[in-house]
């Protein structure tokens, strides 16, 4: 009974039409607006796992294209009845309302804030080879030599308007230094070339990332976190030594603006629960990811400060797609 009593009853107090013809629970669809197999991915099906018993199936529609755009505009544009919702992340509803010309969907106005899901730090990352030979220990060491050598630093991102091509905007405003920065199509050509000493420091995926520090072919400089990661607690945020700075990748999940407040209200009580448990954190530290459930409030007011700042970081970036 647990199925048919949480999720339909409230729906059912919306006065839905389907409510009254169906007997079984309702199937949710939750769109993925990236490919299968990657970490957002993952993450939507570790919570549709945990969610059945009191939300009943929630089926995983995986739409990429276009930077997330295409399955966030199908989000933006289903019926707001409880039964689409989906994930919004940094690209989506920060960066691509700044990078992309032409939107398909508003992204401050066009959903509906559920909670917050996930956080992953960013981690500044030196060749191990680079960083010996150019005496760079610590991030202090990295901006010292940038502001000595004019021109010298170079880094690397998965493309123009990438996380990693903003952050790396983002670390040279902030520390008055300029490096040149290099597109790559996607991040593992990124990470091959700091990898291979093509290019001197590249701002990557902690999850990414980990293996090779660990291997000690890069050497982790600090984390894009205000504090430090659990995962490489020995290595500072770059707060410490850049006051303010913080830019990490997030994503949480989101439904059709319009959708009733209490049908919003059971998916967050569902949904913050199962990140909450026990079992999904240690699903999750496989990731280095960290849950951060939140109210709808809060996570909409987190999505609107983080749309302001990277439409700073967008601009100074000069980043574009037509």
């Amino acid at each position: 009974m647990q199925r048919r009593n949480l999720l339909p009853t409230l729906l059912a107090l919306a006065a839905l039409p389907w409510v009254a013809a169906a007997q079984n629970t309702p199937v949710i669809h939750l769109i993925v607006p990236y490919a299968a197999g990657g970490p957002i991915d993952a993450t939507a099906r570790i919570l549709a796992e945990r969610v059945k018993d009191t939300l009943g199936p929630v089926i995983i529609d995986n739409k990429p294209g276009a930077g997330g755009n295409i399955g966030a505009d199908a989000i933006a544009k289903a019926a707001p009845d409880g039964l689409t919702i989906g994930i919004a992340a940094t690209a989506t509803h920060a960066v691509n309302p700044w990078l992309y010309r032409k939107m398909p969907y508003n992204a401050a106005t066009d959903f509906a804030p559920i909670t917050q899901i996930l956080r992953v730090p960013n981690v500044l990352v030196v060749n191990a080879d680079t960083a010996r030979r150019l005496h760079i220990n610590t991030l202090a060491d990295l901006i010292a030599y940038g502001k000595a050598h004019p021109g010298k630093l170079n880094f690397a991102s998965g493309g123009n308007g990438s996380a990693g091509h903003l952050a790396g905007e983002m670390f040279k405003a902030q520390a008055g230094i300029f490096a040149v920065h290099i597109p790559y199509n996607g991040g593992n050509p990124a990470q091959l070339a700091l990898l291979s000493g093509q290019v001197d420091f590249n701002f990557d995926n902690l999850a990414t990332a980990a293996p090779n520090i660990r291997a000690g072919k890069l050497k982790a400089l600090a984390v894009t976190t205000l504090q430090p990661s659990s995962a490489l607690p020995d290595v500072p945020p770059v707060a410490n030594t850049l006051k303010g700075f913080a830019i990490d990748t997030w994503w949480g999940l989101v439904a059709p603006a319009g959708t009733p407040k209490n049908v919003i209200a059971q998916l967050n009580q569902a949904f913050t629960a199962a990140l909450q448990s026990p079992d999904t954190h240690a699903r999750f530290a496989n990731l280095l990811a960290e849950p951060v459930p939140t109210t709808p409030e809060a996570f909409g007011a987190f999505m609107h400060a983080e749309r302001a700042k990277y439409a700073q970081v967008v601009k100074a970036s000069g980043a574009q797609v037509d």
